[in-house]
């Protein structure tokens, strides 16, 4: 390593090891109160989100962030970051007082309404107009922290207004060299909504929902200390020879608590949205050149000294491999060899077999240059040597399988270079064959290119949750930002109109015999002022006849809105004699069965402490996955698995009453279910109800 590279790094490696350990001493409950300004336009704002006061993404970050920081909303509609555009910033209230505000911290969201056609004449000097504004809040502020969000995706087809190939063509990069050159950090908001139209109801502004993802984004990055800089898409790249070999060496602005980091193998740069991601949550990404080696021993020794080179720097023992095409060679044949050091494997369209590719030997494409450097990597010289050839990973399948990381695959299911028949799919059944765990993203008409996933939060949230670096949301207290009348909710109401509710039901009604507390499952024994559809209420007046009872359940729930009611609602107050707890099949989509079962638990205890002398009946998330062997059903049995081993305390007792839903097969019952596997059909509620009356007369 060049003297002066080493120097500089080992100088980052202290400083980083100092921010990390003092990360580590403080937590977000014993912070002072630090004041954050979301400066931006109408999405900041909140245009077109109903009840944009409490559903807007800062009013959502304000929330999630709690009582220690104050979150402020400085968003104008239409606002230009543009001096010269038709309405700067610049020249509104918002922007003088947000600047008067004085902030800790920044969050800046302007540039998508730069896209339209009389303002991008000017684009010629966002740069410098964006620099003029971190500026002038530094002035106010030398220590200010400056957050730069790219814009979102807009779906728009009027070339002359907001316009798309502009945002990601022309701003995007230019805010990349502002966070360069202004030692900002940025976050990657444009990859979070390219596949996810339907958060954008009208192609530009987010929903509700769309702004929970926003917040849900800037809070894990509050979570962050930060103090470095950058240029490899907004972050610092090193380039350097490691005993002969091109390295690079990428430096997170807020390096995460332990120093993960990724060793990437082949194509660098190449589809970055995963490693650009990780970067924004701490990571450093490392390469280290062995791509004319294709994962022979050579390959092996290379990384092993490169390895130890980072582990001096002080990042983390356990790396994170990802590979792209031949990538996957070296990923895997380092693997195998250094099980006690690997975090995780990512391999995208990974090649396993090298006679598949580069030898053609099967349905794989030919490539006949590489074939003959791959056969002067592994010294095959006969045909012989070829046929007796096991040092593919694909012949490794057991010690791979036995090191105890998990692994993830994302392929095209179409691919004619790196064919999955001959590659992953056979790799993949071997490995859970042996016991490894492993995933597969499969992508229809999908060819070896391209790689990756436009949104790689799929690919971010395994890495992060194999490194424990995952923000557990499910754990979160949040209100929710849902609108949607069709739930069942009385048309123009929205999720505070139903939370309103249940808290003056709970101050006038108690004290009560029943308080049934979830989702949409719950909601729907109705016995609520504006829920319409109600298919469980023959079954309720059936079996709680007599009882004072209360339905606090409310359509799109997960744990973390549940948890929010418990701690701000009024439920207290209607001393219920039993609660019931039926929460957690919203979390799917979202988190891990690990994750959700933590978020079940996180309300159990919410629930302990405010119903003191309440029994409470924990049913965790109902029956889900019509079939027995849907990945839905599989998910639901590691939940209530995990549900089976929690301590529950003298007051509390889980039922789990997946028998009393299934079929002969084990498929849930149709009589009972609708077809989304999820919700309950009127004689659902009737099984549901019959029983959990015979619990409540034993009480």
């Amino acid at each position: 390593m060049h003297p002066r590279y080493f120097h500089s790094v080992l100088f980052v490696a202290i400083w980083c090891f100092l921010v990390v350990s003092v990360s580590g001493q403080t937590s977000s409950n014993t912070l002072p109160q630090l004041k954050i300004a979301c400066v931006g336009n109408s999405i900041t704002y909140g245009a077109r989100i109903e009840n944009r006061g409490k559903n807007a993404y800062p009013a959502q970050l304000q929330s999630l962030l709690g009582t220690n920081f104050e979150v402020v909303n400085f968003g104008v509609n239409g606002a230009t970051l543009l001096k010269k555009g038709d309405r700067p910033y610049w020249e509104t209230e918002a922007y003088q007082n947000a600047l008067d505000f004085e902030p800790d911290m920044v969050f800046v969201k302007l540039g998508i309404n730069d896209s339209k056609a009389q303002n991008r004449i000017y684009l010629h000097e966002f740069e410098s107009d964006y620099c003029d504004l971190i500026n002038s809040f530094k002035n106010r502020n030398q220590n200010v922290r400056i957050v730069l969000l790219s814009p979102l995706p807009a779906f728009t087809e009027d070339s002359t207004g907001i316009w798309d190939p502009v945002i990601k063509n022309t701003i995007i990069p230019a805010l990349q060299r502002v966070a360069y050159t202004t030692k900002s950090e940025i976050i990657d908001l444009y990859s979070l909504f390219v596949d996810r139209p339907h958060l954008l109801p009208d192609r530009v502004h987010p929903s509700g929902l769309g702004a929970t993802v926003i917040a849900q984004r800037l809070y894990e990055l509050v979570q962050q200390n930060t103090n470095d800089f950058s240029n490899f898409y907004g972050f610092q790249l090193e380039q350097f020879k490691f005993k002969g070999a091109d390295c690079k060496l990428v430096r997170p602005k807020s390096p995460a608590k332990g120093l993960p980091w990724v060793l990437r193998a082949r194509f660098w740069g190449h589809e970055p949205q995963t490693d650009v991601a990780l970067l924004e949550r701490g990571f450093h990404i490392a390469y280290c050149d062995v791509s004319n080696l294709y994962g022979n021993q050579e390959a092996v020794d290379r990384w092993n000294a490169f390895y130890d080179s980072m582990r001096r720097l002080g990042l983390s023992k356990k790396v994170v491999l990802e590979g792209m095409s031949r990538g996957g060679l070296i990923i895997y044949n380092w693997a195998e060899q250094n099980p006690e050091k690997v975090a995780c494997v990512y391999a995208d369209a990974p090649v396993l077999d090298g006679l598949s590719w580069p030898g053609g030997k099967g349905k794989g494409k030919e490539s006949s240059e590489d074939w003959v450097r791959f056969k002067k990597a592994y010294h095959l010289n006969s045909e012989a040597e070829i046929d007796d050839f096991q040092d593919n990973p694909l012949h490794k399948t057991s010690r791979i399988a036995q090191g105890g990381y998990p692994m993830l695959h994302v392929c095209g299911e179409t691919d004619a270079v790196v064919p999955i028949s001959e590659n992953t799919i056979p790799f993949v059944k071997d490995i859970r064959a042996k016991g490894g765990a492993i995933e597969t993203i499969y992508k229809p008409n999908n060819g070896h290119h391209p790689h990756s996933l436009k949104n790689p939060t799929p690919i971010v949230d395994f890495i992060l949750r194999a490194t424990n670096q995952k923000t557990n949301f499910a754990r979160v207290a949040a209100p929710s930002a849902e609108y949607r009348s069709a739930a069942g909710w009385s048309n123009g109401t929205d999720w505070w109109t139903q939370a309103a509710d249940i808290d003056s039901l709970c101050v006038t009604k108690g004290p009560v015999d029943l308080l049934l507390i979830g989702n949409s499952i719950t909601q729907g024994f109705g016995n609520r002022p504006h829920v319409t559809a109600a298919p469980g209420k023959i079954a309720a007046d059936t079996f709680f006849k007599n009882m004072r009872w209360i339905n606090a359940g409310i359509s799109g729930d997960r744990t973390q809105q549940v948890l929010w009611r418990l701690q701000n609602g009024q439920y207290g107050r209607a001393r219920p004699k039993t609660v019931v707890l039926t929460i957690g099949v919203n979390n799917f989509p979202f988190e891990s069965a690990q994750e959700i079962v933590s978020g079940i638990q996180a309300v159990l205890a919410q629930a302990q402490s405010t119903f003191i002398d309440s029994k409470i009946i924990l049913f965790g998330p109902l029956p889900t996955g019509m079939e027995a062997n849907s990945k839905q059903r599989e998910k639901y049995r590691k939940v209530h698995e995990g549900l089976d081993r929690l301590e529950l305390g003298p007051r509390t007792e889980y039922n789990d009453i997946t028998a009393l839903f299934l079929d002969a097969n084990d498929n849930l019952d149709t009589q009972l279910y609708s077809g989304d596997g999820i919700h309950l059909k009127p004689e659902g509620y009737q099984v549901w109800a019959r029983y959990l009356g015979g619990k409540l007369k034993k009480n």
